[in-house]
């Protein structure tokens, strides 16, 4: 497997020049005093990966020639990630697939750190080189290093993963992470093939020095947004945890919990509307690996994607975020029940979660329901049977939370 090298500039002014604007903030402003328009720009740099992952809502084969060819290119890319910093994003977070397949990712991400971009990094660690690690020293990222863990044992990954070695190479990846004292953290899914393994993951993750929390857990699975897999489909839905699970997984640390949902509840319960989009998306927004924007990391409908290769970002935002500000539910279904329920602010339930299950952007996800729901009841905001959309009195029972 080609692995990506760092590139090696000899680090004079004149080479970082074209990078950098410097300006006097007392007399001009930075983004002439106004809020930029997004916060931070998400890149799936490839869809390919080189783990195929059972229960994965993207990833290609890493050998999948036609959808390489589609990606876009390093300068095409760095002539977006210069258009996202014109616009004042401070923060991109390079993801896929597994972003480190690209054998340009060291180049580009020079890039945007050389632009002054702050950079998240979603990763197996299959592909942390020596090489790298001494980019990232040298040039830090400013943010952890995200890291995806499929089990604390070959048996275990590879059941997730399904390529042979890839657990020695994840064990090698951490490695040079930890010697080379990069800030990382690591998170976990919750399969049938690991779900015995949490104790011994926590244990483990308590021991890397940039974990200030216990680590979190993907168990509800997205389906593939670009729905361009019904199989897979209907595998990732046979891997979701049940309400019970989710319910346990979320009481290990109940204490801790418990007093996060109390201040959560107070904040953000109550009857959401019919507005579809009350959620970041249109602040982080997408660029996916063959240069199509959308308003957020999942969101894959077509009605709210624009093409990069054919427009600017700037146009993109133009065009595209205006729509969300607009748009609102008109699925008698979601009118009923999800813009009336109270404990919506649980529910995963949103355009991209719909869009993914149903081909819409409002039709409500009965297995995210019933994980809303089972977790309310679990805090006692609701009653056994009880539906959150059938209840008046819900400012009490908020307040009422201990």
């Amino acid at each position: 497997m080609k692995r990506s090298t760092v590139p090696q500039p000899n680090g004079s002014a004149r080479d970082t020049a074209c990078y950098i604007k410097k300006k006097d903030l007392n007399r001009e402003p930075i983004w002439g005093g106004k809020e930029p328009p997004i916060s931070q720009l998400d890149i799936e740099l490839t869809e390919r990966c080189d783990n195929d992952c059972i229960h994965c809502s993207i990833n290609l084969p890493e050998n999948d020639a036609k959808a390489k060819k589609k990606e876009l290119s390093a300068r095409q890319w760095k002539d977006i990630l210069k258009q996202a910093a014109d616009l004042g994003v401070m923060t991109v977070r390079f993801t896929g697939g597994e972003p480190l397949l690209r054998e340009d990712f060291a180049d580009l991400y020079a890039f945007a750190r050389c632009l002054g971009l702050k950079v998240i990094l979603f990763t197996n660690a299959r592909g942390i080189t020596p090489q790298l690690a001494a980019l990232f020293v040298k040039m830090p990222a400013l943010e952890k290093i995200e890291v995806s863990v499929y089990g604390m044992h070959r048996k275990s990954y590879e059941a997730v993963s399904r390529r042979p070695g890839s657990y020695a190479e994840f064990l090698r990846g951490i490695h040079w992470l930890t010697k080379s004292h990069i800030p990382f953290v690591v998170k976990g899914a919750f399969l049938s093939a690991n779900k015995k393994e949490i104790a011994e993951f926590e244990s483990w993750a308590a021991t890397i020095p940039w974990m200030d929390r216990p680590p979190s857990y993907s168990m509800t699975f997205d389906l593939r947004g670009r729905r361009d897999s019904p199989k897979k489909n209907r595998l990732i839905k046979t891997l979701r945890a049940t309400p019970g699970e989710v319910i346990g997984i979320l009481n290990r640390h109940m204490e801790a919990y418990r007093r996060e949902m109390s201040r959560f509840c107070r904040k953000f319960l109550g009857l959401p509307g019919k507005k579809l989009f009350a959620c970041g998306a249109g602040r982080a927004v997408c660029v996916d690996a063959y240069g199509r924007f959308q308003p957020c990391l999942s969101l894959r409908a077509p009605d709210l994607a624009y093409d990069l290769k054919k427009g600017t970002l700037r146009d993109a935002l133009t065009r595209v975020l205006p729509k969300l500000k607009k748009a609102s539910a008109v699925n008698p279904l979601y009118l009923k029940r999800c813009s009336r329920c109270f404990i919506k602010g649980f529910c995963e339930q949103c355009p991209a979660k719909s869009w993914a299950e149903h081909g819409s952007l409002d039709t409500p996800v009965e297995y995210l329901c019933g994980i809303a729901h089972a977790q309310a009841r679990d805090l006692g905001l609701l009653a056994a049977g009880e539906k959150g959309w059938e209840v008046s009195a819900w400012r009490a029972r908020i307040t009422k939370m201990k």
